[in-house]
Parts: C-alpha cells; structure tokens; sequence
C-alpha cells in the first residue's frame, strides 16, 4: 500500500565506510566510486544512512564492477527495507515473549513514537520468522553438539499468541537446550506435527529417547506415528496442573463462600463516617483489613487464595475477640 502522508525528515545522519579496502575475490583495491542513502526508522528516531560504495575496478575479477557495500549496513537494516532490526526485534518479542496480538503490537509501537502502519507489523514478523530460522539451519553446528551427547529428549510445545494466528511449533532438545526447530502452521493436526517431528528425526543424525509434551491428542497421534516405540511423557508443569485442578475449584469454592460471610463490610464504614473518636478509627481499620483479606490472592495450589482467605479472616475475628473481652 503506498503512503498517503510524506515521512518525517530524519533528525539524524550516519556515515558508513566499508571496512576493507581490497576484493575479496582478487585482492586488488577497491576504488570509492558512489554513495547511496538510506532512509530507516530506527526505535530512536529516523536516521539517513549515508554508504559509501565502492567497486573493483579489475576487469579479470569475477566481481568486476559489483557493489561492495559498507559491512555495518547489515548491522542496522535488512536490503531493500525502511525498519531496523531493532523493530523487528521488538515486534519478535512482543509476539512470541508477551503474547501480544498485531494489533497490540501497532499500538505499543505507535506509543514509541515509531509510524508503522499495522500492515506493515505482520509483514514485519514475517521477516522476523524467517530470521528465526536462518539461525536455526546451522545443521553441522547442531549436529555436532548432538553428537557428543548422543541422544535427544525432545520437548514439543506450540505457541498461539492469540485466536485465529497460526501457531508456532518450537521442538528443543531438553539436554542441550538447543531449538531443532520452529514453524508456523495454519493448523495442529496429527499430520502437520507428523512431518515436523520426522524432519527432526531425519535431521537430528542421533536417536530420540524420549518426547515431552502436553499431551494434546493431535501431539501424542503424532508421537506414536512418527516415533513408534519412543517413550512419551507429560511435561512436569502440566502434570502438576492437571493434578492440582480439583484443589484449586475446591479453594476457589471455599472462598466464595467465605465472601459471602463478610458481606456488608461498606454499610459499616458509612456508618462511622465523619467521626474520628477512637471506636471510628478502630472500625475503619477493621474494615480496611477485610477489603485487604479479600482482594489478595494467592499462588494456587501451593499458596491456596481461599486458605490465605481463611487465616487472614480467622484473625480479624481473633483480634475482635479479644477487644471484646476486654470490654471495648
């Protein structure tokens, strides 16, 4: 879509100068012949690249008269682009670390001060995938350190910041912490997880012993046809999940009706309103204590909201108690 409005002029300029002064492929000098600038939106502002070309002047070389280009160029931007990789690496964040959807992204960079248009984010994180997976075809470097330990535990997870995107699918060895792989798919079928994890076990060079999901039936469908005999187990925190689910409706219920017990705590204070005897005092910090007992929530199931619940109001009504038997 072409811009409707002109793009603010940069608030600043950069020189880049390449760092050779000879070919690569000849050896001969490089002469400085042009200059291109380049104008890219930056998280800090808009900034004019200003490159020096240079070319080799040597009509044997093969890259005779080719553009050699300032090195720091890719440090900054990617060819033919007006964002930085800075923004593409916020926008990689933002989605895949805080789960944010695009329109979330185009807000939070429009509140940066960056102007993007929301089409422009997705095109972006598009850019920012195919990064991903640049660094992940290393082959010989993954292969080697999974040579030296000679087996793989494989973890299998997707990941879909919100409803209706597609879903990232990361496999990572659990020994070595090293991501074999990550895709997106429209869809998580048994098929599509299929032919990601035979891609791994064909590419990986050693055997895998082992899988770790969260035992999603299109995932353990797909374990058992594409690794037959392979032990498969529920990962540890969907485990404990899962086993902690009728604790935490329990507590939940127990602290619903414990709420309905202390009922009414804002009829009191309007009735001591305007009053700063001591009786007033004591009755508004009562009060407040309840309305905090209520509102602080716990870690369930190791930190039950509706046991925190109970022991705090347990000791309200133990500290009523006693300013009772001593007659106040």
């Amino acid at each position: 879509m072409a811009r409707t409005a002109p793009r603010l002029p940069p608030d600043r300029e950069q020189v880049l100068k390449t760092l050779h002064q000879r070919c690569p492929a000849c050896g001969g000098r490089l002469r400085y012949r042009y200059d291109n600038r380049h104008t890219v939106t930056t998280l800090t502002g808009l900034v004019r690249l200003h490159l020096q070309i240079r070319r080799c002047e040597s009509p044997a070389c093969v890259r005779h008269h080719q553009p050699y280009r300032p090195e720091a160029e890719g440090a900054i931007v990617l060819p033919q682009h007006e964002f930085g990789l800075d923004v593409i690496a916020l926008i990689g964040a933002l989605r895949y670390r805080e789960h944010r959807s695009v329109p979330e992204i185009h807000r939070g960079l429009r509140e940066r001060g960056v102007v993007i248009a929301e089409r422009t984010v997705t095109h972006l994180l598009d850019r920012y995938d195919e990064l991903v997976a640049t660094t992940l075809a290393d082959n010989d470097r993954l292969r080697s350190t999974l040579a030296r330990q000679g087996r793989v535990i494989l973890a299998l997870d997707g990941l879909q910041p919100d409803v209706g995107h597609e879903v990232l699918w990361v496999l990572r060895d659990c020994l070595s912490g090293e991501v074999l792989l990550a895709r997106s798919l429209l869809s998580a079928t048994s098929a599509d997880l299929t032919v990601l994890l035979r891609e791994v076990a064909a590419s990986s060079g050693v055997p895998i012993v082992g899988v770790i999901s969260d035992g999603q039936r299109s995932v353990r469908l797909a374990v058992e046809q594409a690794l037959p005999g392979v032990p498969h187990q529920l990962c540890q925190f969907h485990h404990l999940r899962e086993a902690a689910l009728p604790i935490f409706e329990a507590d939940r219920h127990a602290k619903k009706e414990l709420k309905k017990q202390v009922r009414g705590v804002r009829p009191i204070e309007r009735a001591v309103e305007g009053r700063d005897d001591p009786e007033a005092e004591a009755v508004r910090g009562y009060c407040a204590a309840v309305r905090s007992a209520l509102t602080d929530d716990g870690r369930p199931p190791l930190a039950a909201s509706g046991l925190k619940l109970q022991d705090r109001l347990e000791q309200v009504a133990a500290s009523l108690d006693r300013v009772a038997e001593k007659g106040g």
